[in-house]
Order: C-alpha cells, then structure tokens, then sequence
C-alpha cells in the first residue's frame, strides 16, 4: 500500500490560542475575553481562535487516513514556535511535503515520519504544528497498511511493549476550576485538575488563593472520592511562585511556600507545573534543579513539573540529564513528530523522571486520540485530557480510546493463543 497524494484543509481547534505574556504582564479577563493589547508576535488580541490544518492521506487502497497540525496554547512563548496560522501551511502540505512523501510505502511509519522530520522547506525548517499533524497521517495510515492498532505501530518504531491497561489520564479545569474538578472527582480521574494558575491575581499576592484552592479541593476529594479513591493532585502554575519569590529558590521562604500547599493538599500527593519561568533553558534547568534540591533537603514531598523551556525532544533530555524535574511533560505539539514524544517518554525510563505525555486544549480529536496510542506504547506516567478546557470531552475522547484498544489487543492476543493451542493440539493428534 502506498501513499498517493496528500491535502490540507484549514480547520478549528478544542480552544483558543492565548498570548501568555500579555496574561502574565496583568492583563485582565472581560467575560471570556482579555483586554488590553497583545504583545507576542502573531497575535491579534490576547485570546483568539484556536487554528488546525486537517491533513488527508490518500492511499493506494482507495481509503484515506488524516492528522490534525495544532499547536499550543501559549504559542511563541517558552521558546515554543510562533502562533500557528493554518492557511499559511496549505501550500507547503499539498507542495512540498506530498512530493517529499508520495509513492511511499504507507507502512514504513519510522522512515516516513523521519522524512518530514528533517525536510525543510526555503531553508527553514517546518513548523512543530506541521510536524505534528503529518506524524498523526502517517502513523494512522501504517496501522491501516499493517492492520493493526497506531499502539503497536509506535511500539515497533521504539522497540517497546505496549501497557496492557489505560495509562491514568490527567483532567484539566480551565478557569471553571471549582466545578469541573467536581466533574474529574465524580469520574475519578486519577491525575486533577490542572488549575490553570497563570496569573499572581489567581495564585494570590502572597499564594493564598492557591493555598485555599488545594484546601478545598483535598475536603472535596474526601466527600465525593470514596475511600479508595487516591488521585494526584496536579497544578500548573506557569511560573508565578518564581514570581512571588526572588530567587534563589531553595531558600527557606520559597521551601515553606511549597511545604504550605502540600499541607493543604494532604493526605493526597501534589505536584506543581511550572513552579518558575526563568527566561531560557539554561537559567531554567539551573531554577529547577535548586527548587528540587530544597525540596528534598527540607524533606517536602512534592514533586515539581517541567514545562516552560522544556520544548523540544533535546530540551526533555536536558531537563533529565541534569535532574531538573520530577516529572517532565512531554508537550506533543512542540515536539513535532509523534516519534519523537514517543522518545522523549522512553529516555525517561530508567532515571529519576516520570514522562507525563501531555499536550495543550488548543488540540482537536484526532491530534488526541494519536496521543492516546503513544501513552499506551510508551507507558507514559500519566496522559493529558485535551482537547478543551470542559474536561468531559477530552476525557471521553483520552480515555475511550485506550479502554477501546487495550481491550481489541487482548482480544487479538487471546485469539491468536486459542488459535495456537488448537494448531498444536491437532498437530498431537
């Protein structure tokens, strides 16, 4: 089976693109809205609509396989590329990219995604967004040419065997944190709720709305949880403690900080995203690894989260050669190809480093569902909920498609078992 032609259509995202550093300078919300004026290049207000490129693979078979090209969130911050403008790329799908990829065997998922890894195009390379959605086509259409599940086309590419359960999804609240983390705690999602602390005005000036939040969220876990129900409690605060604190940050006043709000999330296990932004990599990783070195010096058990300047499979490597996080989020838009999320959540085995498998709201079905089969081949620590910011949509998508493909590769294992005792018990006759 080959690859035959390949077209782009611009479509929508699950969410919005928000200019992070217009957000975090104060500007304020109108509504749903932001006022004020943007100052990341590319944006045209602080908040605008969420843009994917829909990108079909026809193939030789007459079938047609797609991925969406999305990229996050806070595009252009973070070192992240530039605000993703879906018409922009149209041509570059349906010029470049088709003849780099058509007559291609729509098996070979590795060499493929390897070909548009390191295509580049007017001597620039593609944009992460590109990257990503291509990796999605090609690796749906490997399943289709094999006739297996997109799980077992990533396991062949690293040489790894797939989780036999569901990887625990991770919920995320947007701003309506209160209610939808009711919503994760009635679902029991085992990684909540996110938080979406951007803001000192969310966290609070001196940190105690966060504090009061993780209260409240520990009190509500007891009476809607039951018993049995032990989740993680996961806040992304993109760097705003660096914000109430001057560095450095193993000092006592930001130790106690942090010992304060895993009181408060107690008797559950907290882990905080983002604690500090510190301007590039190399100021980061030295950030985080002394804020972890505090931590554990001070015996405060709570593990901190690497996602600013954490974007690129070099950057998780970085953060985990030098012992800079307890868990890194492997943002898949910014990673670019699939494959290469798929290696980052590997180089994490074997070392101090959880791999949390992430993403953005700013994501679309498709992109998710992908994201699901390389949580499931990698084994990843936990998978985020996307696309949006509701949570039931993203959970439903995450969710359902591991249950969905666990359950067809035990039945095809057991088949193919009961399959084999009976070749063999004929054999005997």
């Amino acid at each position: 089976m080959q690859i035959e032609s390949i077209s782009a259509t611009p479509g929508v995202t699950g969410f919005y693109a928000d200019d992070q550093r217009a957000i975090a300078d104060g500007a304020s919300q109108d509504g749903f809205v932001y006022e004020g004026d943007p100052v990341t290049e590319g944006f045209d207000r602080i908040r605008q609509p969420g843009e994917s490129l829909i990108v079909t693979i026809d193939l030789s078979d007459g079938d047609a396989v797609r991925g969406d090209c999305a990229a996050v969130q806070y595009s252009g911050a973070g070192g992240r590329d530039p605000l993703f403008r879906a018409t922009d790329h149209v041509s570059t799908v349906e010029g470049p990219i088709q003849d780099a990829l058509s007559g291609h065997s729509a098996d070979a998922f590795a060499e493929n995604a390897a070909t548009i890894e390191e295509l580049s195009v007017d001597g620039d390379r593609l944009h992460t967004a590109i990257r990503y959605g291509i990796s999605q086509a090609l690796l749906a259409a490997a399943a289709r040419a094999r006739r297996t599940t997109m799980t077992d086309v990533v396991a062949d590419a690293i040489d790894a065997t797939p989780a036999t359960r569901p990887i625990p999804v991770f919920g995320q609240s947007g701003d309506e944190r209160y209610e939808n983390a009711e919503k994760m705690l009635l679902s029991r999602v085992p990684v909540l709720p996110h938080g979406l602390f951007n803001s000192v005005e969310k966290v609070g000036t001196d940190g105690d709305r966060l504090r009061q939040y993780l209260e409240w969220l520990s009190d509500r876990t007891a009476e809607l949880g039951g018993r049995e129900y032990e989740p993680t409690f996961h806040v992304d605060v993109y760097g705003t403690i660096g914000t109430l604190f001057d560095p450095p940050y193993d000092r006592p006043a930001v130790v106690e900080y942090v010992a304060e709000l895993a009181a408060a999330a107690a008797p559950y296990s907290l882990q905080i995203e983002g604690p500090v932004d510190a301007g590039d990599r190399e100021a980061q990783l030295a950030a985080m690894g002394e804020l972890r070195d505090g931590l554990a010096d001070a015996g405060v058990d709570v593990d901190i989260v690497a996602d600013e300047w954490c974007n690129t499979l070099d950057d998780v490597q970085a953060f985990v050669d030098a012992g800079a996080a307890d868990v890194v989020q492997v943002k898949t838009p910014d990673l670019g190809g699939l494959q290469r999320s798929a290696a980052a959540v590997r180089y994490c085995e074997g070392t101090e480093t959880r791999a949390y498998l992430g993403g953005t709201c700013n994501e679309t079905a498709t992109s998710a569902r992908a994201t699901a089969h390389v949580a499931l081949a990698t084994k990843a620590a936990q998978v985020l909920a996307k696309p949006g910011m509701g949570f039931d949509e993203g959970h439903m998508i995450v969710e359902n498609e591991m249950r969905r493909t666990v359950d067809r590769r035990r039945r095809r294992t057991t088949d193919a078992s009961q399959t084999d005792v009976a070749g063999r018990g004929g054999d005997a006759r």
